[in-house]
């Protein structure tokens, strides 16, 4: 087994139980505690960066370490990861892949389910003590035995079409190529998938080539009955669009657990009832959190071990 060791650093903080391993077992410095003077002093001593996909890791931060050789990333994508600038150096790149699928597809489903059968307006109505009659709230729609459009088929994405079988479901799908394995259609075009589709749910990668798909086009074709949840990155939609579509009613209503320049949502989205919110929070749960730790804290361990990483893109 080979001794290598490399020096550990933290750019961001990842968990209570992983930031303690680090700091206990690794002596990892808390990147954002410290002053120029360390980096002076340190920062070429630096050969593995752990980061969250929150923070992320710009060519410019790179540059501050002259020797890094990896980056262990807490979270699912590498958007905010300058990828490009990794490989041209040679800086293996990894993330937490797996352990969050689960809790994002249960997302997903909450997020479908709620906008149809519009449970807030319901909680809200009963709260604001407006349900003096049975039957006077307003109808909402059927779920199960509908189309399923998925935009994205990686491990989310077939997660929320398996959960699709339950609910009786015809399930298609749009993706950078077909997954000739899988028992679901493929629909290469978006627009004809959203047109297909009475749920659109997108489980895509964000960054420049998902950047606003679904614009007022793939929307106008998902239609008054349709309703589009995002799991995904804010970046794929167009935002400014997808207002129009909610106020105008030409989509039935959104969930959404991401959006763009989050965190926040814009007031007008806030005053439509037809829109679902959760404050990105798709893996948000005790037991995902504490896998994900662990995922960072495991690709660390190899790093250190062999000099690559369980998880590598």
């Amino acid at each position: 087994m080979s001794t290598h060791i490399a020096r550990v650093a933290q750019w961001a903080p990842v968990g209570e139980h992983a930031d303690q391993q680090l700091r206990e077992q690794l002596s990892a410095p808390a990147l954002w505690t410290v002053d120029k003077s360390w980096f002076d002093a340190h920062a070429a001593e630096v050969e593995l960066l752990v980061t969250t996909v929150r923070a992320g890791c710009s060519a410019d931060t790179m540059a501050r370490f002259p020797n890094l050789r990896g980056i262990c990333s807490w979270g699912a994508g590498f958007d905010t990861i300058d990828i490009a600038a990794a490989k041209a150096r040679g800086i293996q790149v990894s993330n937490t892949p797996g352990v969050l699928d689960a809790c994002v597809a249960d997302m997903a489903w909450a997020l479908m389910l709620a906008s149809a059968r519009r449970v807030a307006e319901g909680d809200r109505y009963v709260r604001a003590d407006q349900w003096k009659k049975l039957g006077e709230f307003p109808l909402s729609l059927r779920v199960s035995g509908k189309r399923l459009g998925i935009v994205g088929m990686g491990n989310i994405g077939q997660a929320i079409a398996r959960r699709g079988h339950g609910f009786d479901m015809q399930v298609r799908y749009t993706a950078r190529s077909a997954k000739p394995l899988l028992p679901y259609g493929f629909e290469p075009d978006l627009s004809a998938l959203a047109k297909w589709a009475d749920f659109l749910v997108l489980a895509c990668v964000g960054g420049a080539s998902t950047f606003h798909i679904v614009n007022a086009e793939v929307l106008k074709a998902l239609g008054p009955q349709g309703i589009l949840v995002n799991i995904a990155r804010g970046s794929v939609v167009d935002q400014t669009a997808l207002i129009d579509a909610l106020v105008h009613r030409t989509i039935a209503g959104a969930g959404l657990d991401v959006l763009e320049n989050e965190p926040g949502a814009p007031q007008v989205l806030r005053d439509l009832p037809n829109v679902v919110f959760t404050p990105h929070m798709g893996s948000a749960t005790v037991d995902t959190r504490l896998d994900m730790q662990n995922c960072v804290l495991a690709n660390v361990a190899e790093f250190l071990r062999s000099g690559t990483m369980l998880h590598p893109i």
